[in-house]
């Protein structure tokens, strides 16, 4: 009697694991699209057998607990290769917008109205005493000086851009941290009586995964559960706990910009590498220094002509030593015609004698465009504005190839990760086939054991009655 009851328990045990299975599968199959999923698995072993005369006998299966597959070396890869998409990705975007405010090469682009300034003192000097020729060069300088402006106020904008959005990934890194800590305790708890929260360390994964496009961080998991998420060597996410980052505004190059700090203090936080990284090299690094090589252009152009334009006279012949641009707006946000001759075009000092047909100074400003202006007197205007653009358009190409290849790697590590962990519609398809198939034997199981039972009871010691 005692071995068909057992052989009910046995039969009972491989229902309810095959059950388990199957449900564990359709969980499998109802996440395959959720971001962050990883596949789960019952693991099972057999039951503690009894003592039988011809030795020890099984008395079926247990199921042990429900794993979610994971490869954390794969998710360390991901995460590293991430941070550098994310820095990459980021600088790529903003070089590309770079490249697009100098517009080369076009006939409105800056190298094309540089051409165009030193065309029309060339042109001038053919014409001295012609004022259409004058009028031609007043408004090729101010577009020259519009094209300044515009460039220079563009990028600072555009500088001003990237520390706002500092600022809003701060929030989101806090936001992250925050659910992080949160998820932490709600993993500790349910895993007190040695359960695995599958569900919910998949969430801690997936916001870990994107905490690494904004910065450097590396975890590490606690015996209770608990992960702890570090920024460089300082703790962010400390078990239930999360620490917030700030931003604070500090002074440089004569504007304000956000400084990310520990929340509560004027501690700064080194941040080396991810999306962050690539906006605080933008604002503090990449753009200031073309920032600065247009002004430097600004204040060569108005130093070199301006000292040759001094040396001419008007029209007229009656005035001398004035400028041709504003000496004290020497910078490529300011930089403008001066007031002598926006007010009179004929004080525009073509002529080196006074005399009327000298057309000697116009030829000087206009061979001024052979000159060596720039970097101490080692480049031509032009020289150092093509070197310029060829700076921005490698700094877009690296960044453009750097992008490629680390989209490249997280998809390949993507790709061998979900392989590992992800849903496989056709294996759980197979799976489920195979556990239906155990469960459906389990039933036949329970049902001649069920038989055997109603023999022994319903029909054994009734011959003879």
């Amino acid at each position: 009697m005692s071995g068909l009851f057992a052989g009910l328990e046995i039969g009972k045990s491989a229902l309810s694991t095959n059950q388990l299975w199957l449900n564990i599968i359709g969980h499998n199959i109802a996440n395959v699209n959720t971001d962050g999923y990883t596949r789960q698995r019952v693991t099972t072993t057999t039951s503690n057998p009894y003592d039988h005369a011809v030795g020890p006998v099984g008395t079926g299966v247990t199921s042990v607990n429900v794993n979610h597959v994971r490869d954390l070396f794969l998710n360390q890869q991901y995460r590293q290769d991430s941070k550098e998409l994310g820095r990459w990705d980021y600088m790529n975007k903003t070089l590309s917008q770079i490249e697009s405010l100098f517009d080369e090469p076009s006939d409105d682009s800056l190298g094309s109205l540089i051409t165009q300034f030193w065309d029309s003192w060339s042109d001038l000097a053919n014409n001295p005493e012609d004022s259409g020729y004058r009028n031609s060069l007043i408004e090729n300088s101010n577009l020259l000086t519009s094209s300044f402006h515009r460039i220079y106020d563009q990028l600072t904008t555009l500088r001003d851009n990237v520390d706002d959005e500092i600022a809003l990934s701060v929030d989101a890194i806090n936001l992250r941290t925050d659910e992080i800590a949160s998820l932490n305790a709600q993993i500790s708890r349910a895993e007190l009586g040695g359960e695995n929260a599958n569900d919910l360390r998949d969430k801690r994964d997936l916001l870990i995964d994107e905490l690494s496009e904004y910065v450097d961080v590396n975890t590490l998991e606690m015996a209770n559960g608990q992960t702890t998420v570090y920024i460089g060597a300082m703790a962010v996410v400390d078990g239930i706990s999360s620490f917030h980052i700030d931003t604070t505004e500090v002074s440089a190059d004569n504007t304000s910009v956000n400084q990310i700090v520990w929340e509560g203090t004027k501690r700064s936080i080194k941040i080396s590498n991810g999306q962050l990284k690539g906006a605080i090299d933008l604002r503090d690094s990449v753009i200031p220094e073309y920032l600065d090589a247009l002004d430097d252009m600004a204040a060569a152009l108005v130093t070199g002509v301006n000292a040759v334009h001094r040396t001419g006279y008007s029209l007229d012949g009656s005035t001398t030593g004035l400028n041709f641009f504003s000496s004290i707006r020497t910078s490529a946000s300011n930089i403008c015609l001066s007031s002598n001759i926006i007010d009179d075009i004929n004080n525009i000092a073509a002529s080196l004698s006074g005399e009327l047909g000298d057309n000697r100074n116009a030829l000087t400003i206009s061979d001024l465009r052979n000159s060596l202006l720039m970097s101490r007197g080692t480049m031509t205007m032009s020289g150092f504005y093509q070197s310029l653009i060829g700076k921005i358009g490698t700094d877009t190409s690296q960044s453009t190839n750097l992008k490629e290849d680390y989209e490249l790697l997280v998809a390949q590590t993507e790709n061998s990760r979900q392989s590992v962990q992800g849903v496989s519609l056709d294996e759980e398809t197979a799976q489920m086939i195979k556990y239906q198939n155990a469960y459906d034997a389990a039933a036949r199981l329970i049902t001649v054991m069920d038989e055997a039972l109603d023999t022994v009871i319903n029909g054994m010691g009734i011959v003879g009655r």
